[in-house]
C-alpha cells in the first residue's frame, strides 16, 4: 500500500513551502493523509485486518501530532493547510 513515486512527487509539488523541501510539516501531513485514506478503503473491505488497523492507527496520530505542533507554531500555515485537504470542517 505505498504511494507510487508520481503520485508521492505530486503532492509534494503541492503542498511544499520551498523549492526544495520534502519534509516540511505540510508536506508530511499530505502524504499522511493519502496514506490514511487508502489503508481506510482497504479497511471497509477488509475490517478483520487488525495490522493494518494498527498502522492505520500510527498513521492518524502521528499526523494528528504534526498538526498540533504546526497550530503552535504558525497558526496561518495550519489552517491553510486543513483547509486545503477537507480535514475539518
Amino acid at each position: 500500500m505505498a504511494i507510487d513515486t508520481e503520485t508521492k512527487q505530486a503532492i509534494i509539488d503541492e503542498y511544499k513551502v520551498h523549492p526544495k523541501d520534502v519534509g516540511s510539516p505540510e508536506v508530511q501531513v499530505a502524504l499522511l493523509t493519502h496514506r490514511i485514506s487508502n489503508l481506510s478503503e482497504h479497511m471497509k473491505v477488509s475490517p478483520k485486518d487488525t495490522h493494518s488497523r494498527r498502522g492505520l492507527l500510527a498513521m492518524v496520530t502521528k499526523r494528528r501530532k504534526l498538526l498540533n505542533y504546526l497550530k503552535q507554531t504558525v497558526a496561518g500555515r495550519y489552517t491553510n493547510l486543513i483547509s486545503r485537504l477537507g480535514l475539518r470542517k
